[in-house]
């Protein structure tokens, strides 16, 4: 019985092989899900928008290669198979404070503006995870703003 109580706990996700994939419960799963939701809310996956999608996870989080591609690959299974965004704004509450709420705010903000434009799709989107992380409408605005205007000037470069 010992050796098939061990063999199950070896078994839960993020036990064990540190190269496993991690699951939804992991934060950087978690936001990386609701990055693939935001950019795909407008039924179009730009190249940009996949770019931004890897680079912000790379720097927000100090990964690369297989690690990387670990997170990402969890976080496109697990927001195809979400049912609502409460999945994931659940774990980023237990894990955030509230700066980095609103920063990871400003992240979604950056996903948005990733191909160029804003869908009021992937605005909605913002909105409610905001509601759902404790982030304040006017908070919310700002980084909106403060994003908006980072990205008009990239452009001019």
């Amino acid at each position: 019985m010992l050796e098939r109580l061990m063999s199950f706990l070896k078994e839960l996700p993020g036990v064990g092989d540190a190269d496993q994939v991690p699951g939804a419960d992991d934060p950087r799963v978690a936001a990386a899900a609701l990055m693939f939701h935001v950019i795909d809310a407008d039924g179009v996956r730009e190249d940009a928008e996949r770019k931004k999608l890897r680079q912000v996870l790379a720097d927000a989080y100090s990964v690369s290669g297989s690690e990387l591609e670990g997170i990402i690959t969890a976080a496109e299974k697990a927001e195809r198979e979400a049912v609502d965004l409460f999945a994931f704004t659940s774990v980023l509450n237990r894990q955030l404070d509230g700066n980095a709420k609103i920063e990871f705010i400003g992240i979604l903000w950056e996903m948005v503006y990733a191909d160029g434009e804003s869908h009021e799709l992937e605005d909605n989107i913002v909105w409610r995870v905001a509601e759902l992380i404790g982030v304040s409408p006017r908070d919310r605005v700002l980084m909106r703003q403060k994003v908006r205007g980072d990205a008009a000037g990239d452009g001019d470069d």
